[in-house]
């Protein structure tokens, strides 16, 4: 989770709150991805074919991933035993592939305590919010920030990958410059692998 400086705290923490009103919960998120999905139409500026079907794609993974997650049960109990109060505020778009992967366990695993609520807010109708949680100065999605109830700021932020596929995007970046489509399906294979177990180890630490 990253650590940021009093300033940013303040900034950000206002910026979550000036956004928040806007954002909607999970079950209505899958929906929206659902009926985008089946009128062949995708969230965001752009409206490309590509984007169209990467929407349907994540459309089946999201509900495949909904029936298959599994969490350890030393993470259940994190879970169920936390006594804090957060908000999860995740910046997403229908069409992200990443996101398709990471949200289904961060709902579940939300679903777990009454004490994380979790809130989705769409990333190109939001830029002023999106541009104060940048990865390396990129609109990298999708993007968790947690805002703590108790000393009603944000502490931490999360995303856009897992912390093992940060790691492979960044020493394939170090070997080829850029992310190839190549890279991106085998990272789609590392994910049908991982079954959501590196992000579910990561969002239990967003506890800490």
């Amino acid at each position: 989770m990253e650590i940021m400086n009093k300033i940013d705290v303040s900034i950000k923490t206002d910026l979550v709150k000036k956004y928040l009103p806007k954002a909607v919960s999970y079950s209505e998120y899958y929906e929206t991805v659902g009926q985008h999905a089946q009128n062949g139409t995708t969230t965001g500026e752009l409206h490309s074919e590509a984007l169209v079907n990467y929407t349907k794609l994540n459309n089946s993974r999201m509900k495949r991933l909904a029936k298959t997650v599994r969490v350890p049960e030393e993470i259940q109990k994190k879970f169920i035993d936390f006594i804090g109060k957060q908000t999860w505020l995740v910046i997403t778009e229908s069409w992200c592939g990443d996101a398709a992967q990471s949200m289904p366990a961060m709902n579940i695993l939300a679903e777990l305590t009454p004490n994380i609520d979790l809130k989705v807010i769409l990333r190109d109708e939001n830029p002023e919010l999106m541009d104060a949680f940048l990865t390396n100065g990129t609109r990298g999605i999708p993007k968790l920030i947690v805002l703590d109830g108790e000393k009603d700021e944000v502490i931490g932020e999360w995303g856009p990958r897992p912390s093992i596929a940060t790691q492979m995007a960044f020493d394939y970046k170090a070997v080829h410059g850029k992310l190839t489509p190549e890279f991106k399906q085998d990272l789609q294979v590392w994910y049908n692998n991982d079954k959501s177990q590196n992000i579910i180890e990561d969002l239990a630490g967003l506890l800490d």
